[in-house]
């Protein structure tokens, strides 16, 4: 994948924590700059104290959104038009989201139309829908720093949820979704001798899922397929991998 992407970063502060945001911000730079990084919400209610912290802190512009009618969210509508005007503009050439309101979907399918990744963020209650239209999806839980873990614990608050652990070999292998994903992708790029090399691997999986090996507890696709052990490996000039699937 691309990693000089000009990045846009929507937040719905609504619908998601300000306890992950530096993960996030870690694992966008992979990809890119995040030029844009836009904060939606209704800055006069206390609901959003938390977040008011990370702005400054993050380089992050708080958009103010007024809520002019109980019961409908006007911060979906600031957002989606933030995230149009943003397309038109050309400026950036990627969205991130971080939100998880499956009502963002439309807006994802939109952007991807244009010809532009979305990378999305949300906790684990986001809808699928949502997960599965976007780019790549990370659960946000899994980008949150161990010490605000530890120091909501001894302060006596509700119990954070915990970052995914790695998964086991055993783990891996009994996930039918991630073998078939991970198997179809070498098989579609392999060479005549059944070899294929590991970036092509990544992007083709990433050209048809919303996979991140970060929700499987590996930062790196490389480190979880040599978890898994189900293919062969070998390391050719200048540290590049290749894998195979195993002879029957």
């Amino acid at each position: 994948m691309n990693t000089n992407y000009k990045i846009a970063l929507l937040i719905d502060c609504d619908n998601v924590s300000n306890q992950s945001i530096e993960g996030v911000l870690q694992e966008l730079a992979k990809y890119g700059a995040v030029n844009v990084r836009h904060a939606h919400g209704n800055w006069n209610g206390p609901q959003l104290g938390g977040w008011i912290e990370k702005l400054h802190a993050n380089a992050i512009r708080p958009v103010q959104q007024f809520a002019y009618t109980t019961g409908k969210n006007a911060t979906d509508a600031s957002m989606i038009i933030d995230a149009m005007d943003l397309l038109y503009s050309g400026n950036v050439n990627a969205f991130a989201l971080m939100t998880s309101d499956s009502d963002f979907t439309p807006l994802v399918m939109r952007i991807l139309e244009a010809g532009l990744p979305v990378f999305g963020f949300g906790e684990r209650k986001t809808p699928m829908p949502f997960v599965n239209a976007c780019s790549q999806f990370i659960y946000t839980e899994n980008l949150r720093e161990e010490s605000e873990e530890s120091d909501n614990s001894e302060t006596g608050g509700p119990a954070k949820p915990k970052p995914t652990a790695k998964r086991t070999r055993k783990e891996l292998r009994g996930d039918t979704v991630l073998v078939r994903t991970l198997r179809t992708a070498v098989e579609q790029t392999a060479d005549d001798d059944g070899w294929a090399h590991l970036g092509a691997v990544g992007t083709y999986i990433s050209n048809n899922s919303s996979f991140s090996p970060v929700n499987y507890g590996y930062k790196k696709l490389s480190d979880l397929v040599r978890a898994s052990e189900l293919f062969e490996m070998s390391v050719r000039d200048k540290n590049t991998l290749y894998i195979k699937s195993p002879e029957k």
